[in-house]
This record gives structure tokens, sequence and C-alpha cells, in this order.
């Protein structure tokens, strides 16, 4: 419960000396005014401190066997449970020294004895005042932080809907897929996280906002499909030349819808920048020979590199229309062959160091 829950109640406090006069005097002093707790050592006072009712403030004594104040007030700003109880020095050291490093260590005030009593009160009653201010914002800042945490959550949901969404509507196009858009994100992850700490890619990857939003883009690669004529999409052999051109079209398809609500909206969308490379360059190839711009080496987006290897993979173990599934071990033969010529010959290397990652996704998200 915090001060301003508690305003129609005493505070409370609690005083810690060794001597028993000490601790007479000062309750005698405190208690028309506030509940008293006494502690006749370090030890005790932090263990009332650390308790289910903690006090409001603490009026300590420096000079006591054991442990001393300053190593009581060390341990209660170091402790999360109870650093924010303002600590008052009430003690016979006088000397400037002891004085500064009192507030250094954390306290907020410092009374030398022997005491003036309107004196402590005053101050006391200053200190309790702002705590419960400190308390109030502490509280409102931990409301407003939740707030958000709460609405940046909601605005992440809104973008998973919309992503799943688009993606499973381009997958109903072509019934044979299955799984693919989920397994295919899920290899895209892998590869990120691999390749993370690799230096020609760590400059971009090395950030976990990155890869997931890497993650969430995946699925939008072949968004452009929604656009396929079905005679073509789903034709059972091999497209003639026209067909496989009209084919091609849907990497630009399927930025250009992004590219096309974005500016609907008037504004271009940070989370959407991984699915328009993923959906316009994940068909090109590592040494120039894909499609649509015949992009070549790094000139190639890193999120479109990581999906080419994912999507190929993919299609050679699915059943197709034009095509039955390979096993395992022969589009692993396949993608080491295309090293250096379709794909990236590092993301290659990370993929092999992933096979066994690969295959546990595959089975996972199999087709049924």
């Amino acid at each position: 419960m915090t001060d301003i829950a508690r305003l129609g109640e005493k505070s409370s406090l609690l005083v810690v000396d060794d001597i028993p006069d000490n601790l007479t005097l000062m309750s005698s002093l405190l208690k028309d005014e506030y509940k008293v707790k006494v502690a006749n050592s370090g030890e005790r006072a932090l263990t009332i401190a650390r308790s289910g009712t903690p006090p409001d403030l603490i009026l300590l004594d420096i000079m006591m066997p054991e442990m001393d104040g300053y190593e009581v007030c060390r341990r209660l700003k170091a402790d999360p449970a109870t650093r924010h109880i303002p600590v008052i020095f009430l003690t016979a050291k006088a000397e400037v020294g002891d004085e500064t490093r009192g507030l250094e260590l954390g306290a907020v005030d410092y009374i030398t004895k022997p005491i003036s009593p309107p004196i402590v009160l005053a101050r006391v009653k200053t200190h309790l005042a702002m705590k419960i201010v400190q308390d109030f914002l502490r509280d409102q800042n931990a409301f407003l932080e939740a707030e958000v945490t709460k609405r940046t959550r909601e605005v992440e949901l809104i973008q998973d809907v919309t992503v799943h969404t688009l993606a499973s509507l381009a997958e109903t196009r072509d019934n044979e897929t299955g799984n693919h858009i989920r397994r295919t994100q899920h290899y895209v992850r892998l590869l990120a996280e691999k390749l993370r700490r690799h230096p020609r890619f760590m400059h971009e990857l090395d950030d976990d906002r990155v890869i997931n939003l890497l993650f969430k883009s995946a699925p939008l690669h072949d968004i452009g499909k929604v656009g396929i004529p079905d005679q073509i999409l789903l034709k059972p052999g091999k497209l003639e030349p026209e067909e496989f051109e009209l084919m091609k079209s849907h990497t630009t398809l399927g930025r250009d819808a992004i590219l096309q609500a974005e500016c609907e909206l008037g504004a271009e969308i940070g989370f959407l920048r991984y699915a328009k490379e993923i959906a316009y360059g994940h068909q090109e190839k590592w040494d120039g020979s894909g499609y649509p711009e015949g992009l070549s080496g790094d000139a190639i987006p890193i999120s479109a590199r990581l999906m080419a290897l994912g999507d190929v993979y993919d299609a050679l173990i699915s059943k197709r229309v034009y095509k039955p599934p390979f096993p395992h071990e022969k589009a692993v033969e396949i993608i080491v062959e295309g090293r250096g010529k379709h794909f990236d010959p590092d993301v290659v290397d990370a993929f092999l160091e992933l096979l066994e990652e690969f295959k546990e996704v595959a089975q996972r998200y199999a087709d049924s």
C-alpha cells in the first residue's frame, strides 16, 4: 500500500539506536503524531525495514556496534525493496566529512545530537511529505509504463493479425503449400540468429527487433501470387515462357500492394520495410541471374537473401503441383550446388550448420 492510499493513517517511523535511553527519548517525541517502531541494532533495523509493513521513514544512528549506521544505510539503498525509504541520520558525529558520507550513501538528511525537538519534527514532516509525492510519481510512472507496454503489445498483435491474414490469403491461392509460410518464417529466423554475429551481417542482424520483424515479414514473401491467374499458378507442368514472365510478376505485385497501402495511409510503415524487401527480392540470385531486377551479391537485401534459401529449401522438400517432395538430403545437395550462384555463400554455410534445426521445423509444421 502506498502513502497516497494511507493518507488517513499515521505514518510509521523506525528509530534505530543501540542506546535504550535514546530510543525512549525519540519514541516520546514522535509517538503523538506517528506510529513508532524501534530497533537497537542494524540487523534488527534491516529485518523490520524488509518486513511486510516497512516504515515510511527511518531515523538512524551511526555509532552502533557490529553494524554501524553507514552500513545499514548502504544495505537499505542496495535493496530494491527498501531503497525508497527515506533515511535521516541522527548522530553525535558532527564533522562535515561524516555528514557528506551519510548523504552520499543516500540519506535525505543529517541531524546532529543533542537534538532540537522542533527541528527533528519539522524535518521528519518535510521528508514524509516529499516521500508521498515521490511515491505518487513513482506509481504514476509505473502505471504509464504498464499502459505503454499494453498499447505496444496491442499494436504488435494488430501487426501480427494483419500479416497473418494477408499471408493466409496468398496461401489459399495454392492449396498444396500448406504450412509453407510458417516453415519459411522459422527458417528465416534460424538463419538470422545464426548470422547475427557474422561480420558481413551484424550491422543489420545484431538486433532482436530486426530479427523479430524479419520473422513477422517472411510470410508475405508470396503475397503477390494473389494477382497470378489460376491457370498459371496451379499449372501441373512446365510454364511456357510468356506464362513464366507473368509468374515472375508476383514479386512486383507483392511489393506494389504494400507500397499502395502505405501510399493510401500517407506514410511509410517501418515494420513493413522487410516485407517489401522480401516480397520483391526473394527471387533474386547471388550471381545476378534472378528476377525482377537481376541484382547480384550484396546488392540483394539481406532479408531477401535469407528468404531465398528458406523458400527454395521448403519448395524442394514439399509436394507441388509440378513435382513430388524431395528428401531432406537431396534438398541439401541442391542448396549446396547453388552456393555462390543462387545463394549467398555465407547464408549457405549457416544453413549447413542448422540442418537439424531445419528438419525439426519441417517436421513440426509438416503438411497434413
